[in-house]
């Protein structure tokens, strides 16, 4: 779950990362009013979860009440590639002297926790790490023991920081650790982390991603990330408690475990189609969950056909086509449906849906067959 800035600010601040004074606010007066509190000059930033807000001209300085009322205007309502802005941030304005990078996140690789830092901040980080990677640190951590002050401090000297700012720089790392951990967040980010003339080390921005499989530990958590902007079905299936990803093809794609509607997503693909969204119905899925599965489907008014693949096992096929059948009562679906099943009552599976005689739902016995058959059926073909 990835959070907006001002919401990853709010964990910095929680674990002692020293940050600028600032409001969410949603209105152009209570952008006034935030700033009146905070002090001029402000800094006005869009709250969207997607990069280049500056260039969009999402990010503005606002020395008085005139010039934050024409920027809050502007910007709130606009389309920052896609994300529409809700919510702005209102910031006391900070004086830089120094832009540095730093970032916690899991190398999968070594299978250890990684600190990165780096005294070129306030650019992309990858562009660091192609074109001057002796300007970038890479740390990894014991998962056992954490991130030692000592470390940060050899971190931070390694990387060159001024000498005197290493001290501030390593409790930021340590802070930043902090927050990657006991948050469990996947990405702990700061770009830029600034020094300030007064010699300050500070998070000027945030980009923090949680594990949405740890929420359940994190209660207080669970309400952040730009809900607004997300996608309506996707959010719908999440209060379902159903794992549904939209794509932009043309095919649904159903299938009960994640390795199968991977699987299935390839199939598909090799075969010419390209998916429109897919939702794993997991293991020991009835007939229930099967009809709001097909209902999650077909929200999305891009599907022209759907692909059900099912091996049963804990899920058994007959109860597949209960909740098929169930569903087609009900839905009464446009698009045609490619129905496999294989496994635990496949017979009996194939037999009611054979019976049930349900229109527009084609019967398929291998993944490649159904894939074929699925794609020729998008496209207007017959199948």
């Amino acid at each position: 779950m990835d959070l907006l800035e001002y919401q990853g600010k709010q964990l910095f601040a929680r674990h002692g990362l020293r940050v600028s004074s600032g409001h969410a606010v949603t209105t152009v007066e209570d952008a006034v009013s935030a700033a009146e509190e905070i002090g001029y000059p402000v800094v006005v930033k869009a709250q969207v979860l997607i990069g280049g807000r500056g260039k969009a001209g999402g990010v503005k300085l606002a020395a008085g009440e005139s010039e934050l009322r024409e920027h809050a205007t502007n910007i709130l309502g606009m389309d920052i590639h896609g994300h529409t802005v809700r919510t702005l941030w209102i910031e006391h304005a900070s004086d830089i002297a120094s832009e540095y990078y730093a970032s916690v996140l899991l190398d999968r690789s070594a299978k250890k926790p990684l600190v990165m830092f780096s005294v070129e901040g306030g650019v992309d980080i990858e562009e660091v790490a192609e074109k001057t990677p002796e300007k970038l640190i890479r740390h990894h951590v014991d998962p056992l023991a954490g991130l030692s002050r000592a470390e940060a401090v050899k971190i931070a000297t390694d990387g060159k920081a001024d000498a005197d700012v290493i001290d501030g720089v390593a409790d930021a790392l340590v802070a930043l650790y902090e927050v990657w951990l006991e948050e469990d967040a996947t990405l702990a980010e700061i770009n830029p982390l600034i020094v300030t003339p007064e010699r300050e080390v500070k998070a000027l921005d945030s980009k923090v991603s949680l594990d949405g499989n740890a929420l359940f530990r994190h209660p207080e958590n669970q309400g952040l990330s730009d809900s607004e902007n997300e996608d309506p079905i996707e959010r719908r299936a999440k209060e379902e408690g159903v794992q549904y990803v939209k794509l932009d093809g043309d095919i649904g794609i159903l299938g009960n475990g994640a390795g199968l509607v991977m699987s299935t997503l390839d199939v598909v693909a090799q075969a010419g189609g390209r998916p429109a969204n897919f939702l794993d119905a997991g293991g020991g899925s009835n007939a229930e969950k099967i009809k709001q599965a097909v209902d999650l489907l077909l929200a999305n008014d891009a599907v022209k056909a759907v692909l059900f693949n099912i091996f049963g096992g804990i899920t058994r096929c007959d109860e597949v086509a209960t909740g098929l059948i169930a569903a087609f009562e009900d839905i009464k679906p446009s698009v045609p449906f490619v129905v496999r099943l294989d496994g635990t009552n496949d017979v009996e599976g194939r037999r009611l849906l054979q019976e049930a005689a349900l229109p527009n739902v084609h019967a398929a016995k291998t993944m490649n067959e159904a894939a074929e058959m699925v794609v020729a059926l998008a496209a207007g073909g017959q199948g």
